[in-house]
């Protein structure tokens, strides 16, 4: 079980420690920018710090079995037979424990030692020591339970790639800069109440979905909006029995979730993108989450679908705005949407994934997902669809437009739409418009902790405010044809003043004799200078 809510360093590091070790981390992942594109650094420092703390986690669970022995992991004499004895001992136990193991050489620390010597006589030369020792984590679960979760996670962190550098010493050297730069950063692992590198690994990738434009939306929900679908869906709820995304990129959507409750037992996810699905399984490990308590796999989610079997209590989700999928009609009689007697169109998958969401969502479970406006009104198969899901179903709880310009990498104002199998209010569906409420930073519209907090009090209390909230029957739903925009429900119409025709026709005679008075003078100044009049 997992518990996150607690382990939140928002609120046990001071702001000014948290964004200086923001500033410390961003500044290191700067040291590849220059060598590479802001994908490829990604990948790279991310994984550089993942190993971190896999090592640093290795060395304190390590220490604690041998604490009774009175020594250290790192002391451990790895060629001699007693060394040997400690480590077969220790890697039993750390397999089953932490799900993977590395030697006191392989330590985090140690490598960056080596890469950064200035003894003579030494070599510092570490790319293929590095490189074997990312393999060798991997290698170390082969045959347990972790063997899944661990498989290829480094695959995308090539150290012989010409983009680090153009010959062997160049990479090197980069390396071992980025590797010494990271060891001077204590990420306080051993202060289980801290959660000081999850919250940093968070702050990365947010960085690098500010500036990867329109590739962000694959692997990076921003998280004003993840903390408003979070809150959503455990509203009334302290434990979750399970948390699924079936489009889950890096897995930021599913850990915010764990933050709004006490415990969380499960995490489920699916992710198209091989190299994001290796981030998503970094971020739960690095987060605290075992092994065992996630279950994220790769592939597409619409075409292959991995959980089948499950149903989960909260689900959430932030799919590719109107993707196209195969919408092959065998798939009709597959039973997420069987039941619907349409599927969704090929050119927009929007709808196909409610409706594998509907299918996964328990009894007693709410589903939240964000989707863009069209999906609200446009007509065909997804009007019929909508119509199913209200008319028969009544699984549609909520609708919540957002502001325009809030996602990287479009600017298209987008809604979530909240559903419940067993709704506690089933006569009605709350239309919350959020659309106004925002401030503008830089060039993006953001929610502040004031708008989410209307948005998610309103929802949760069903509150009705002019111009912001309505609680639309589903008989008006059913009279407008099941189109669910917004503005037919919550009227925002701001009336403009009233116009005074009697003063704006007196200004009107006051400016022609003004005008006709210049020109008066012109005419004379003209006559002086004895030139043309220009009228």
């Amino acid at each position: 079980m997992v518990n996150l809510a607690t382990n939140n360093s928002e609120t046990l590091m001071s702001e000014d420690q948290k964004k200086q070790l923001e500033q410390q981390l961003w500044n290191i992942a700067n040291t590849l920018r220059g060598k590479m594109n802001a994908d490829e650094f990604r990948d790279y420092i991310l994984g550089f710090i993942f190993y971190k703390y896999l090592a640093e986690k290795m060395e304190i669970y390590a220490n604690a079995i041998l604490k009774q022995d009175k020594i250290k992991f790192r002391d451990i004499q790895e060629n001699t037979k007693e060394g040997k004895e400690y480590i077969e001992a220790i890697k039993e136990e750390a397999l089953n424990k932490l799900g993977y193991f590395l030697k006191p050489s392989e330590l985090f620390s140690e490598v960056a030692k080596r890469g950064n010597s200035d003894v003579e006589g030494e070599n510092n030369f570490i790319l293929e020591d590095l490189q074997k020792i990312l393999t060798n984590i991997q290698l170390s679960t082969m045959g347990t339970e972790s063997e899944e979760d661990f498989d290829n996670l480094f695959e995308d962190m090539d150290l012989n790639s010409t983009k680090l550098g153009k010959t062997p010493d160049d990479r090197n050297e980069i390396i071992a800069k980025v590797l010494s730069h990271l060891d001077k950063i204590d990420f306080k692992l051993e202060q289980t109440e801290l959660d000081v590198l999850g919250d940093a690994y968070e702050y990365l990738i947010g960085q690098f979905a500010s500036g990867a434009g329109k590739k962000a939306g694959e692997f990076y929900t921003p998280q004003e909006v993840s903390k408003v679908l979070a809150k959503i869906v455990t509203t009334d709820k302290s434990k979750l029995k399970s948390v699924y995304d079936p489009t889950c990129g890096s897995g930021s959507l599913l850990l915010r979730v764990a933050r709004e409750v006490k415990e969380v037992s499960n995490f489920y996810g699916q992710e198209m993108n091989r190299t994001t699905y290796n981030l998503a399984r970094m971020n739960m490990i690095l987060h605290g989450v075992h092994y065992r308590s996630f279950d994220i796999k790769q592939e597409d989610t619409l075409e292959r679908p991995q959980h089948l079997d499950k149903t989960f209590e909260a689900i959430v989700a932030n799919p590719p705005f109107s993707a196209q999928w195969s919408a092959n009609p065998l798939f009709t009689s597959d039973d997420r949407f069987s039941q619907y007697g349409r599927l969704a169109p090929s050119s927009k998958a929007d709808f196909a994934f409610v409706q594998h969401m509907i299918h996964h969502l328990a009894d007693n479970g709410t589903m939240a997902i964000v989707l863009p406006h069209g999906a609200l009104f446009r007509g065909g198969a997804e009007q019929h669809i909508r119509r199913y899901l209200i008319e028969d179903r009544n699984y549609l709880d909520a609708v919540i437009g957002l502001p325009a310009n809030i996602f990287y990498g479009t600017s298209i104002p987008t809604c979530i739409m909240v559903f419940k199998k067993c709704r506690e209010n089933p006569d009605d569906i709350l239309f919350i418009d959020a659309s106004q409420h925002f401030e503008k930073v830089k060039t993006q519209n953001v929610l502040l902790g004031k708008h989410i907090d209307k948005i998610v009090d309103t929802y949760r209390n069903r509150l009705e405010e002019d111009k912001y909230s309505k609680k639309a029957a589903l008989k008006l739903v059913a009279e407008n044809d099941y189109n669910l925009n917004i503005p037919r429900y919550v009227d925002s119409f701001e009336a403009e003043d009233d116009i005074d025709i009697d003063a704006i026709a007196n200004e009107l005679q006051n400016l022609e004799k003004d005008m006709i008075n210049i020109d008066t003078t012109i005419a004379d100044f003209c006559k002086q200078l004895n030139i043309s009049t220009p009228f």
